[in-house]
């Protein structure tokens, strides 16, 4: 049994990393978050401490370890912008670290993370379960086996959020790294993982509520429209009383993956407690994308672009 503590006990993701900390067969020993609303634990760790205090949670694992109380994992479901000092802290308290999507916000930050794991021997672990979807992975396959060939690939990804997104911190770009990050940096990964690295990264839209380009990877061209708007959503969507649409089409043809979800998270703790779990190397590539997009001055869309961005 592995001895786990969670940094950001109040979030929407956290619920499946509980779960895959108990059916992987550990136990969580404490958890922080500056809200308390996280009656959740008694689901899963009814006894686990809880700290609204970062100083207390800290003297907490101090005293832990002077007790001969080893921390083996810091799974980390804090906002974006704090996933860095996190994954850190998780290093300097000799743990490895479990971080969710967007590792960390910028490119150089992993590089600062690569010393910091050689100085410790600790290991930071990447959430990229959708390589772990049966779909996805018999997409890959098939994708191996077909030699050079340049598919056509379309990502639509629009999930409406209302007028609180907009004043929390995943509205403010310097907190969450804007749209293509906090939404599409999962899409982004599970592309580049399928069909190669990106040769060129082209934005034609880039609003905070929208943004959209073409990635020309080497065994695609990806148009990508990602939308937290809910006019953006289309009209037979909405009449089906639904607020998010998804699809991804591979030369016209959809790839069906909206189920099998359930339990990647429990899968990729399992991988991680074998050591085989996502490390800096297979985050980086979308860290690199994502961070382009941002940085990137749109350029008015000509030849191919993705259908959406005409909408307003």
């Amino acid at each position: 049994m592995k001895n786990f503590v969670l940094i950001g006990a109040a979030g929407y993701i956290v619920p499946r990393h509980l779960a895959a900390i108990r059916d992987t067969g550990n136990d969580l020993l404490a958890a922080l978050d500056k809200f308390d609303s996280v009656g959740i634990l008694d689901s899963y760790f009814p006894t686990a401490h809880f700290f609204t205090e970062f100083e207390r949670f800290d003297r907490h694992l101090d005293k832990l370890k002077r007790k001969g109380t080893a921390i083996d994992y810091v799974s980390i479901c804090t906002p974006n912008y704090l996933h860095d000092s996190h994954i850190r802290f998780a290093l300097r308290n000799h743990a490895d670290a479990i971080c969710e999507k967007p590792l960390v916000l910028n490119p150089w930050n992993v590089e600062a993370l690569r010393e910091i794991e050689k100085e410790t021997g600790n290991k930071v672990y990447n959430i990229l379960q959708l390589r772990l979807h049966p779909s996805i992975k018999a997409l890959k396959e098939k994708i191996a086996a077909d030699g050079d060939r340049i598919y056509d690939v379309d990502l639509t990804y629009l999930t409406s959020r209302g007028n609180w997104y907009f004043n929390s911190w995943k509205g403010d770009v310097t907190k969450s790294g804007g749209i293509a990050t906090n939404i599409g940096i999962h899409f982004f990964d599970m592309l580049t993982w399928i069909f190669g690295s990106v040769k060129e990264n082209v934005v034609h839209v880039s609003e905070p509520d929208r943004a959209a380009g073409v990635l020309h990877l080497e065994k695609a061209r990806v148009r990508w429209f990602l939308s937290v708007n809910y006019d953006h959503i289309p009209e037979e969507i909405k009449k089906q009383g639904k607020r998010t649409y998804r699809a991804i089409t591979v030369d016209g043809k959809e790839i069906e993956f909206s189920d099998g979800f359930g339990d990647l998270h429990t899968r990729s703790y399992e991988e991680i407690l074998k050591g085989n779990g996502f490390g800096l190397e297979e985050a980086m590539p979308s860290i690199q994308t994502v961070h382009d997009i941002r940085v990137a001055t749109a350029v008015a869309p000509t030849g191919e672009y993705h259908p959406f961005v005409k909408r307003k």
